[in-house]
């Protein structure tokens, strides 16, 4: 299936969940904001959701500093 993830297509594997997508990013779970076709999912929403063909993804990585 395709999903575009920060403007670029990527295909995925059928039933790939948020958690596979971030591990391909070279992100850990937590370490990032994912929102879904507009909707921005909580850190147990995005543990949870299976990816769809044509699901339009933005993520973001969460930097800690002062």
């Amino acid at each position: 299936m395709l999903v575009t993830v920060n403007g670029e297509q990527r295909q995925l594997e059928e039933g790939a969940v948020v958690p596979a997508l971030l591990g391909q990013l070279g992100l850990r779970p937590g370490s990032a904001v994912v929102e879904r076709n507009g909707v921005a999912l909580t850190p147990s929403e995005a543990a949870a959701t299976v990816l769809a063909d044509g699901d339009v993804l933005e993520v973001v990585r969460a930097v800690a500093g002062g």
